[in-house]
């Protein structure tokens, strides 16, 4: 249930940047793709798309996606997008074959940059 709201929460972060900051919509432009984050058995999956600078999100899989990233199960993909320090999980992840990515891999590097965009603005005291 975990990893299912904090996908749906990621679609809601993504989106909101797309329609406000302007350096995320830099980050689009130019694309115009799908892609999902998903459990290896396809029971948790959120699809994501982009499109004319904006990102709009949809529970489930698509048929082709420009990639997938797939957790080995639900649990394990909360832990892994919570991670203090995400590239060396994730990194971790992948030796283990704990996630696979399928697609474009360049894309994949794409998408953890835009990560950086959704952190939470710290409050100046």
């Amino acid at each position: 249930m975990k990893f299912r709201f904090l996908l749906w929460m990621m679609g809601v972060l993504m989106s909101r940047a797309s329609r406000n900051n302007p350096a995320f919509q830099q980050q689009l432009a130019g694309k115009a793709l799908t892609f999902q984050l998903q459990t290896f058995d396809g029971k948790i999956a959120r699809h994501f798309v982009v499109s004319d600078q904006r990102i709009t999100s949809h529970a489930g899989t698509v048929a082709e996606p420009a990639f997938a990233i797939c957790f080995k199960d639900a649990p394990f993909g909360f832990a892994t997008l919570q991670a203090k320090n995400k590239q060396l999980a994730f990194m971790k992840g992948v030796q283990d074959q704990d996630i696979q990515i399928k697609g474009n891999t360049g894309l994949v590097i794409w998408f953890q940059g835009l990560m950086k965009y959704l952190k939470p603005k710290k409050k100046k005291v």
